[in-house]
């Protein structure tokens, strides 16, 4: 009997190291077929979104005054190769990007991959610590609606979840700096740190404050119905009427087999609002003045820098192709019988 139970011991091994080698190996070749896909999208994207910054107007425009002769304004142009077709325009900047320089900013001269990297940092950080509080609000909110569907609380929940999703982020920003800043004098309402003092990740927090509640609302109120739905759904199933007939506690039943089996509607719905978070910084950014992404491609956009826009656009590009290949990563991860195919 004990030599049995070695060998049946050995086989589990066997088919569980087969089992994970082959899903590894499948994994892998997922995720370079969805790379070779994402090349010719992306190229598509810089495409488009070269055209249609081109047909937006020159950015020498800006240039053009009385103290400024036509002379000088075409010998400008000539320069920076704006007097040829966009076609040739588009190749050249795609030759230079193949070549890893996403070119020079028209507006400071400074190269736009220094740009991109010195205000990055701030964006990943808002958008990181929005994200993290938004699922902290969302998840215990959406399921304690779920379980007490129809009562006060649950009305009370949903009614926060549709203001969260239906109140503009720049008025919300707006309301919150006129209470707590010009009534109350509690938060700052502008940049990163405090201007004249040595910043610490206090100083930081404090201007983190405003910014994140009004991001973390918008995502949290979309979050808890997505959730709420996909609890019900599960709640619903025959086999958690009968995991709860066997005696397994209500705690267990909940958190261990109904959120897992609802982990992948929430894992697309947090991997739709990855993209739709780094969009939604720029407008937060803006009113706030937060020293990231969002500021520099505004600035870029009222300036016409035309290279920086094409570096953020290809920048957003990324962003929404790898959010997408992690969430169907997420997909095979949470839930095996899916199969990356």
């Amino acid at each position: 009997m004990v030599r049995v139970r070695q060998c049946k011991g050995i086989l589990q091994k066997q088919e569980h190291l087969l089992w994970y080698f082959g899903v590894k190996e499948a994994m892998g070749k997922y995720i370079l077929k969805r790379i070779l896909i994402a090349i010719p999208v992306l190229v598509g994207i810089t495409i488009i979104d070269y055209t249609i910054m081109c047909l937006a107007g020159s950015p020498l425009e800006m240039l053009q005054g009385p103290r400024v002769s036509e002379a000088a304004v075409e010998a400008k142009r000539i320069a920076l190769g704006l007097d040829q077709p966009i076609l040739v325009q588009y190749f050249v900047w795609l030759g230079e990007l193949l070549q890893g320089n996403l070119g020079y900013s028209m507006k400071s001269f400074q190269p736009v991959s220094g740009m991109i990297g010195s205000h990055i940092g701030p964006t990943l950080l808002l958008m990181g610590v929005s994200l993290l509080v938004s699922l902290l609000l969302a998840v215990p909110a959406g399921i304690y609606s779920a379980i007490r569907q129809y009562s006060k609380g649950d009305y009370a929940v949903v009614t926060a979840s549709f203001l969260g999703s239906s109140v503009p982020g720049f008025f919300l920003s707006l309301l919150l700096i006129y209470v707590f800043t010009v009534k109350l004098g509690w938060l700052p309402s502008s940049g990163m740190t405090t201007l004249g003092t040595q910043s610490g990740a206090a100083d930081v927090a404090r201007h983190m404050v405003m910014p994140v509640t009004v991001l973390a609302f918008s995502m949290a109120g979309s979050n808890i119905r997505y959730i709420r739905s996909a609890m019900l759904e599960i709640l619903q199933q025959d086999y958690l009427r009968t995991a709860r007939a066997k005696g397994i506690g209500r705690f267990r039943v909940i958190n261990k087999h109904a959120l897992r089996n609802a982990l992948v509607p929430i894992i697309t719905v947090i991997g739709m609002e990855i993209p739709m978070l780094f969009g939604g910084a720029v407008i937060i950014e803006q009113v706030f003045s937060w020293p990231g992404l969002g500021l520099m491609t505004m600035s870029a956009i009222s300036n016409r820098d035309f290279p920086v826009i094409m570096g953020v656009c290809l920048l957003s590009a990324i962003v929404v192709l790898v959010a997408n290949l992690v969430t169907d990563i997420l997909y095979a991860l949470v839930d095996p019988t899916i199969q990356l195919d």
